[in-house]
């Protein structure tokens, strides 16, 4: 598994691991070789391999505990700076109530754009939802989801007032990364209606698309009212 490329020291070491992650090599959970077989197996300094594990982890693609090792992540945490963070728990951990109503939950055809979005045949079988998640009984986002069915394909049997789509494809599925777009737009018509806000109020609009190694599992349409939504960030250098 050792990688060949001419790249820097710690690229290489950070390659290699990389691609045994994504190859499966080391499950989600699994230990990974120690900074000191890295070290040994690449003729490199520990600051270099030290590196390579920090960037990794940056990634979201390993967990690292000091005295312990470096384990390989969870499959729900993706290579981005971003994570898919379930929305039930987002509004419990500010201690407020989440509720969801389903509006749509239905097998329908795919159309040739939503087909090559998921990987499927045009006019296969595809799966739908359209729910709007409530906080403290205040519309906070309309969520519409399209699913391969190869990937979940008791996803139509589920019960989306008591879980919620993100939390019950993190279970079923092995997610391996994703795919944003965010962007200020206006809601369409019944967008518009489902939230309570007029055609014309901006929204926050996330377009979200998830894989596993080998598929697409989802696309999901994720608006909110601009007047409810922050985006938060920090830095550290």
């Amino acid at each position: 598994m050792v990688s060949t490329s001419a790249a820097a020291p710690y690229a290489r070491v950070k390659e290699h691991l990389k691609n045994g992650l994504a190859s499966g090599y080391w499950a989600p959970g699994a230990l990974m070789p120690s900074e000191a077989e890295l070290v040994a197996q690449f003729a490199v300094s520990r600051m270099t391999v030290n590196r390579a594990l920090r960037e990794l982890q940056a990634e979201g693609l390993v967990q690292r505990t000091q005295g312990v090792g470096t384990f390989a992540a969870p499959l729900h945490r993706v290579s981005s700076t971003l994570t898919i963070r379930d929305l039930h728990d987002e509004i419990e951990s500010r201690g407020h109530r989440h509720a969801a109503v389903v509006h749509q939950q239905r097998a329908e055809k795919a159309g040739a754009a939503l087909a090559a979005q998921l990987g499927v045949a045009s006019g296969s079988r595809v799966f739908r939802t359209l729910i709007v998640h409530h906080e403290n009984g205040v519309p906070l986002q309309c969520e519409d989801r399209y699913v391969n069915p190869a990937c979940a394909p008791h996803y139509l049997d589920q019960d989306f007032t008591r879980t919620t789509p993100t939390h019950y494809l993190f279970e079923v599925t092995a997610l391996w990364r994703a795919q944003y777009s965010i962007e200020s737009s206006r809601p369409t018509a019944q967008e518009a209606t489902l939230l309570g806000i007029g055609e014309h109020d901006p929204c926050l609009v996330v377009t979200r698309r998830t894989f596993t190694r080998t598929a697409a599992i989802t696309i999901a349409r994720l608006v909110h009212p601009g007047s409810c939504y922050v985006l938060e960030g920090s830095f550290e250098p």
